[in-house]
């Protein structure tokens, strides 16, 4: 069954497009998923769609300047903006689940966002799921060293985003879609970079933090996030890792996606239905 959509107001007033993919049997489980930079919650309809005929009731967002969200484009003030919206769909969804677990699923920037909001003090999931998360990029040092500058000086410049479809699955129906979407959005902005940068620091030094039940999925041949920056992962207590090899950065939009999605339902279950 296809998605729904509704619109949400947030503390400050921005409104946010909400996407759910109820169940379609008794549910286990909801899920909050957090896309990843410059996409939105619209690319994810067969990921909600395979969830939900598993028996997870499934929720997604488009972040604040993505999608069909509203606020500038590719842009934030400040890092804990992004922790303010989590918290309240996460809310939210912890009140529509009426008890049953509730699982945060992170994917790239999506998955740094999921995993510095629980390293945090706010009201958390019951478990984390994290594909290809971004703690970490490809990006070359002295791009980031600009960003971090103009993010100061010139905070809503534009960056154009440097990866073509081809780094994000081998089926090259993928990247095509993805660059044909008007939704999604191809630049980033100064300030948005710089504050993603400091979170990805803070983070990578804080993960011992973790005490969550956690999956982190990652494939080998990642060009965007490369798969030895989410190995520290492995060593944190309660946390399994699983790399899949010669897969690129959308594990969930790879020819065998649907396989890899079950992996991930296989987890939640030993995690939640043991």
């Amino acid at each position: 069954m296809a998605s729904s959509t509704t619109r949400a107001r947030s503390a400050d007033g921005t409104e946010l497009l909400v996407r759910r993919w109820p169940a379609t049997t008794e549910p286990w489980a909801h899920v909050l998923l957090v896309h990843g930079l410059a996409e939105h919650s619209g690319r994810y309809e067969q990921v909600g769609q395979q969830l939900a005929a598993a028996g997870l009731d499934v929720t997604a967002y488009d972040q604040r300047g993505y999608g069909d969200s509203d606020g500038r484009r590719a842009f934030v003030d400040s890092w804990p903006i992004v922790h303010d919206d989590l918290a309240e769909q996460l809310a939210a969804v912890r009140t529509q689940a009426g008890g049953l677990p509730v699982v945060l699923y992170g994917h790239s920037l999506g998955g740094l966002i999921a995993l510095g909001y629980v390293l945090g003090d706010r009201p958390g999931p019951d478990v984390l799921v994290l594909t290809s998360p971004a703690i970490d990029s490809a990006v070359p040092a002295w791009k980031q060293v600009l960003a971090r500058v103009l993010g100061r000086v010139a905070p809503t410049i534009q960056i154009k985003n440097a990866f073509d479809g081809d780094d994000l699955s081998r089926d090259p129906a993928v990247g095509a879609a993805y660059l044909a979407d008007p939704l999604n959005v191809h630049v980033t902005t100064a300030r948005y970079a710089a504050a993603a940068l400091g979170e990805s620091a803070r983070v990578r030094a804080g993960l011992r933090g973790l005490s969550l039940p956690t999956l982190v999925i990652h494939g080998t041949e990642d060009r965007i996030i490369p798969s030895d920056s989410s190995a520290a992962l492995a060593e944190v207590p309660g946390v399994t890792r699983r790399t899949y090899p010669d897969h690129r950065h959308e594990l969930h939009n790879e020819p065998d996606g649907p396989a890899i999605l079950e992996d991930v339902i296989a987890w939640l279950r030993s995690e939640l239905q043991p």
